[in-house]
């Protein structure tokens, strides 16, 4: 009640500060739940074992990442608060375990300068997406749209195992999640607006926790693609 209060007694613009505040600071709490997940899976022999000893194992583990993820970017208005924070931190930490891979596959100063590439191009969008004039609902269409098609193409490029596919996925699966990091920054503004404008009284704490889970999972991606960038060069 008293961050409902909060908001009502402060200015638009101020609320929606606030909101962002709260976005981004789930966004970098689930980064950080993510990242220490994934140190303690790879420096656990017992984990690595249970994650990478059976190929049941780890697609099991990203079948649940994936009907978690739809489960609450589905439900997110529906359930109680907690609850959807509770679901967003068992995300992270399933994503982080899932990720631990990339701590044994790639070279420490490569994760190292591709986290910082990620954090500083993610900075560059977001900034963007935030004050911009510009509407970005077109392009956000068409980024959605791209990325069916990237996902079709890397499932079959599982069997194809094209190098030159390969390639250009990777650069156009980073181009597209540059632009939705920006998109999604801006459907967080809009989202706020439209509930300014019409009087409606959604739980904004809701709206910043659907903020941060796509923001975190446009920056994950936008990490792994810049990550097999830098492996190749």
């Amino acid at each position: 009640m008293g961050y409902e209060r909060n908001y009502r007694d402060t200015t638009y613009e101020v609320a929606e500060r606030m909101t962002m505040n709260r976005v981004y600071g789930w966004m970098a709490l689930a980064l950080v739940v993510s990242a220490l997940s994934a140190v303690f899976t790879a420096g656990s022999p017992a984990m690595l074992r249970f994650v990478f000893g059976s190929r049941f194992t780890f697609f099991g583990l990203i079948i649940a990442e994936l009907g978690l993820v739809w489960y609450l970017s589905s439900r997110i208005m529906t359930l109680k608060f907690a609850t959807a924070a509770a679901l967003m931190g068992l995300y992270s930490v399933l994503n982080g375990v899932v990720l631990s891979s990339v701590l044994l596959v790639y070279a420490e100063a490569t994760v190292q300068a591709a986290f910082l590439a990620t954090g500083v191009t993610f900075a560059v969008m977001s900034a963007i997406g935030y004050f911009t004039k510009t509407d970005l609902t077109r392009m956000g269409s068409i980024l959605l749209m791209a990325l069916v098609g990237v996902i079709v193409a890397t499932v079959v490029n599982l069997f194809l195992r094209s190098d030159g596919l390969t390639t250009v996925i990777t650069y156009v699966g980073l181009l597209i999640f540059i632009g939705l990091t920006a998109y999604d920054t801006q459907k967080i503004k809009q989202t706020l607006a439209v509930q300014e404008e019409y009087g409606m009284h959604v739980d904004v704490r809701k709206i910043a926790l659907m903020g941060a889970l796509n923001l975190y999972l446009d920056f994950i991606n936008m990490f792994l693609y810049i990550l097999r960038l830098m492996d190749r060069d």
